[in-house]
């Protein structure tokens, strides 16, 4: 994606965002009547700049940034337009795109990392008074003083398992119902048989409860599973905010005038009229007027092309610099922009077949320990006929093999990987994404913007006449092209003063002009300014006679790219450049970065086809990019990276984000997922061996239900100790 955005840049303020961000905006977008992407925002200070520059505008009742989001919700009164809002924030450096907030649904992934972390404080603040009470039982105390403290344990267990377990009952209640066994069944049949076994023995004035072993075994795994919904917080679906990013109204031209509509009331055929800065709204044909058109964000061209009439363009297209009239050929769900959204879709679909390693060794696990837990019972009942001792030895059996090890393997290797990469720059979103990581053997880019820094930047001004130079200043000043504004940028920090140009006017799809002397100058397009194109990127300043000048420019590459290219090709990995831009700028970019396989003017769906390709041989996937046009190819990877400065589409469908600029750390990143994968294998090996040595203590009789907790507990911590080992 083309942009002149402002990098980001890691910050402090934005880790001390408050927790109750989310819900707050939420509440705001209801209220609002409008609301706004900021892909640069990210940090406390834009919230700062942002809300107050919008809650300075007359009519704007209230205005709440959400940073984790990246978006602003405005209540304003009906006058006030998006449009303006826009033109507010770019002002003070922050561009904006309205976003439609009837498709946008409420998630309630915040609602239930709360619901998690307060049960698990629950369990916790049980157990510790729960471990207090079995002290003074184990010191010794008996009789009437021993059956208090069962009771007291007993009020203080029981509730908190109803409260604290209610994740693993719901769980293992619906796996009953489709009629399979999840890794739920077996910890919520534990937590049932241990408690109820301990109130047995109370009411039997027994020597031993074990209130504590079940609301241990509900603590440590509901840490386990607050580390996994930690591990999957971040991610949100991409299709939808795809969906939200087409403009919700329109200007529509009838006999009777121009009036805004929504875009869903638009039909084949009507008239819709698009102001310069605005995104197209829907496919049309140009009927009047001419401009150029910044397809960046669709198609990954960094040059804007000219539009006039009969010139085809596409929902979610940039008009640049003159108004257009369109005849609609597509609105609502039969646009481009909405097809792209349908293609993102269908890609999350296939992406959700992924099954972790956690997921598969359950599938065998939780089968077997019924088994054995269920085999115990019936033996040692046949070999005593007490049926006390049966349950109590099936008791153990069932919490000595409870999944809790197996429950902590992945989130506690996820969680430390997660940390250490995201000190070398890379945020993990989802889960699954390392272990997805770790099986990469071929690497995609996209150019503009993910290997390039997708800003033009200007070359070759040293031989230049400094009165041409500045009277390209005051032209180039004059203009919005991303050209022109880059040369300005260039001019005026090399201390170049505008000259006194008059009658400086933009003619759109050509260029600027103005008055020097009696003589016209021009800035803009080659034929125009009668100069011979060259090969690269340039634009052309006339002064009425005489040869014309090329400015030309190009797009700087990312820090690091061809380090992360020379490594990844030199661990073996195969690398492919796929772009939405012309021929000769991919060619050049592949050619100094040494990347032999290269394709350009590839659409959105032929990025996404390729992959399938790659994939249907084999091969997995790592797609690196962060435009529009490459949201559906990052979802159908098999695992996939987008920088912080990515388009919010393009980075909620990532799997990992870049926060910084620097590419050269990807490699690494690629190695540290394989040894993330192999300490998983290795926790999975722990667990499985801690079992192999205390399954037969236990189907001999040998653990009470508090020893077996006391083991499980053992190996839940052995398992995070050797997760911590990446640190």
């Amino acid at each position: 994606m083309s942009s002149l955005a402002p990098s980001i840049s890691a910050c402090p303020a934005c880790v001390a965002a408050p927790a109750t961000e989310a819900l707050a905006a939420r509440r705001m977008e209801k209220a609002s009547g409008l609301m706004l992407s900021l892909p640069t925002a990210h940090c406390a200070a834009c919230i700062s700049d942002v809300e107050r520059a919008l809650a300075a505008m007359p009519g704007v009742n209230s205005a709440r940034v959400n940073l984790t989001l990246k978006r602003v919700s405005v209540s304003a009164s009906p006058e006030i337009t998006a449009d303006a809002l826009i033109a507010r924030l770019k002002s003070i450096g922050y561009p904006a795109h309205e976003l439609d907030p009837g498709l946008l649904s409420t998630t309630e992934s915040d609602r239930r990392g709360r619901d998690l972390l307060m049960r698990l404080g629950v369990a916790g603040f049980a157990m510790m008074n729960i471990m207090l009470l079995s002290v003074a039982v184990w010191s010794g105390a008996e009789a009437a003083t021993r059956d208090l403290f069962h009771w007291i344990s007993a009020a203080i267990a029981l509730p908190t398992l109803a409260f604290s377990g209610q994740p693993f009952f719901a769980s293992a209640w619906a796996s009953l119902r489709a009629g399979r066994l999840g890794m739920d069944v077996p910890i919520s049949l534990a937590l049932i048989l241990a408690s109820s076994i301990s109130l047995y023995e109370t009411f039997a004035h027994g020597d031993h409860a074990y209130f504590d072993a079940a609301v241990s075994l509900c603590f440590f795994l509901l840490a386990g599973r607050y580390l996994d919904y930690r591990s999957r917080a971040a991610a949100r679906s991409a299709a939808e905010e795809l969906a939200a990013l087409e403009v919700p109204r329109a200007t529509r031209l009838t006999a009777e005038g121009e009036n805004v509509v929504p875009v869903a009331e638009l039909a084949v055929d009507d008239i819709v009229r698009v102001k310069p800065g605005a995104r197209m709204p829907v496919d049309g044909v140009v009927t009047d007027g001419s401009s150029e058109i910044d397809r960046s964000l669709l198609t990954g061209e960094t040059l804007p092309l000219w539009a006039g009439p009969g010139s085809t363009v596409s929902a979610g297209e940039v008009n640049l610099t003159g108004p257009l009239t369109l005849r609609v050929t597509a609105a609502g769900r039969d646009t481009s922009l909405h097809r792209m959204a349908d293609l993102v879709a269908v890609a999350e679909s296939a992406r959700t077949r992924y099954t972790s390693l956690a997921d598969r060794m359950a599938r065998s696990y939780s089968p077997a320990v019924h088994i054995l837990a269920l085999g115990s019972f019936a033996v040692w009942l046949y070999l005593t006929a007490d049926l006390r001792l049966a349950v109590n030895i099936a008791a153990a059996v069932l919490i000595i093999t409870c999944p809790c090890a197996l429950a902590l393997a992945v989130p506690a290797v996820v969680t430390s990987a997660s940390g250490k990469l995201f000190r070398k720059g890379f945020l993990i979103k989802d889960g699954t994404a390392l272990e997805r990581l770790a099986e990469v053997d071929t690497v995609v880019f996209d150019k503009t913007g993910t290997l390039t820094m997708g800003a033009p930047a200007v070359t070759g001004l040293g031989g230049i006449a400094k009165g041409d130079l500045e009277i390209a200043a005051a032209l180039a000043g004059a203009s919005s092209h991303p050209l022109s504004r880059a040369l300005a940028a260039a001019l005026q920090a090399d201390g170049i003063k505008a000259a006194a140009l008059s009658d400086i006017r933009e003619l759109p799809g050509y260029g600027v002009e103005g008055c020097l002397g009696g003589k016209t100058m021009r800035l803009g397009r080659a034929e125009w300014a009668g100069a011979a194109p060259v090969d690269s990127t340039a634009t052309y300043l006339s002064k009425g006679g005489g040869d014309a000048i090329a400015f030309t420019f190009t797009d700087s590459h990312r820090p690091g790219a061809a380090t992360a290219v020379a490594k990844l090709k030199a661990a073996g990995k195969r690398v492919i450049l796929m772009s939405g831009d012309n021929e000769a700028p991919v060619a050049i970019l592949a050619r100094d970065l040494g990347i032999d396989d290269w394709r350009a003017a590839q659409r959105p769906e032929d990025k996404a086809a390729a992959i399938a390709a790659l994939q249907a041989d084999g091969h997995h996937v790592l797609m690196v990019g962060d435009g529009l046009n490459d949201t559906a190819a990052l979802v159908c990877a098999n695992v996939s990276i987008s920088p912080a400065s990515a388009l919010d589409a393009a980075r909620v469908a990532s799997d990992i984000v870049l926060l910084g600029n620097d590419l050269g750390s990807l490699p690494e990143a690629i190695r540290l997922a394989e040894k993330a994968r192999l300490r998983i294998k290795q926790n999975f090996a722990l667990s499985l061996g801690y079992n192999v040595l205390a399954v037969p203590v236990a189907l001999l009789g040998l653990a009470t239900p508090l020893i077996a907790a006391l083991a499980m507990s053992t190996s839940s911590i052995t398992v995070s100790l050797n997760a911590l080992r990446l640190k």
